[in-house]
């Protein structure tokens, strides 16, 4: 199997799920919330963000890449909604570190490593606290640079949705910043993502292919 991606324990199938897209004469594949893909094909690899984050990342020298889509960041406090996350945020960081592990097994090296993120948007209800898409924004930001990994281009913040088209082969990204009559889908997405969060105990709740 060509690409690796990370699935929750309750999806399926394995199989990343493809298609073509003739807009721009790719083959692609989605990336959902709380999944991951690293692939050395030349495919295209599309994800949409509300309060969530993407990192795409790759080694342009061994021709591999990747992105990640997570929800929340880690964080620190004493409130609930903070309390929460810590429990089940560690998938900032372990989103993080899983496809940056993914790159180094498949080839990459860290020294030449390059990143684009985006998301962080202000769209998403019930974390008027410290808001999420702020803190995803931040989280990503820190993390790169603790790492030592070279930021290329950032689209984060704001108030609106977003639709990322990223190619790994070349690093080209696109992001188109969608209307607010897609607010509802993206909201749709990331709430029943969240309430699985909820739902889900913190370990053994991943599934590596």
């Amino acid at each position: 199997m060509h690409e690796i991606r990370k699935l929750r324990s309750e999806q399926a199938p394995a199989e990343p799920a493809g298609y073509y897209d003739s807009r721009f004469c790719a083959q692609a594949l989605k990336v959902l919330p709380g999944e991951y893909l690293v692939t050395a094909n030349d495919v295209m690899l599309v994800t949409v963000l509300g309060s969530c984050v993407s990192a795409c990342i790759r080694d342009p020298l061994a021709g591999v890449g990747g992105m990640n889509h997570f929800m929340l960041p880690q964080s620190e406090g004493d409130t609930p909604e903070s309390r929460w996350a810590n429990e089940s945020a560690r998938y900032g960081g372990y989103a993080m570190e899983i496809l940056i592990n993914e790159l180094l097994k498949r080839g990459a090296a860290r020294g030449r490593l390059e990143a684009k993120v985006f998301g962080g948007g202000s769209v998403l209800p019930g974390f008027t606290i410290n808001n999420v898409g702020d803190r995803n924004g931040a989280f990503v930001l820190r993390y790169l640079e603790q790492e030592g990994i070279r930021l290329v281009a950032q689209d984060l913040f704001d108030t609106c949705p977003r639709r990322v088209h990223y190619f790994p082969k070349t690093g080209r990204a696109m992001v188109k910043r969608l209307p607010t009559a897609n607010d509802s889908e993206v909201l749709a997405s990331e709430g029943l993502y969240r309430s699985r969060l909820r739902a889900e105990p913190t370990q053994g709740s991943v599934e590596l292919f």
